[in-house]
């Protein structure tokens, strides 16, 4: 069993900032990437920022003003949001694609599946 637990979601103001954690937990082999989605009300979910590797991936709605990073050590991501804007109100959602060691289609191995938090809610006031 797998889990992912966000935190750091709340209310902020306009060109503030607030920074968004989610640990990784379970009969974890790896953890191959990370990464944060968010859905604003009536709108689908879109992604932020993504991390693999080395490698780093954002919507051009935030790049300049968030930052995705990974401490393997201890299975966390974390979002850096800066210069928050009332555009960016959302619940963000923290996601993994890991291999876990479990009895799957084709017995018992590794299987690489993706993960998802429960999500967090990040308000920006004008």
């Amino acid at each position: 069993q797998v889990q992912l637990v966000e935190s750091g979601g709340g209310l902020v103001q306009a060109g503030g900032s607030l920074r968004l954690s989610c640990a990784v937990s379970g009969n974890i082999d790896r953890i191959n990437a990370m990464g944060w989605f968010r859905q604003a009300p009536a709108k689908e979910r879109e992604l932020v920022a993504t991390t693999e590797n080395d490698s780093t991936r954002y919507a051009d709605s935030v790049k300049g003003r968030f930052t995705i990073s990974r401490d393997n050590a201890k299975n966390t991501a974390y979002l850096q949001m800066n210069n928050l804007k009332p555009e960016d109100t959302a619940v963000y959602y923290c996601t993994a694609d890991v291999t876990v060691f479990k009895v799957g289609r084709q017995g018992e191995g590794l299987y690489e599946d993706d993960y998802w938090g429960q999500g967090t809610q990040v308000t920006v006031s004008s």
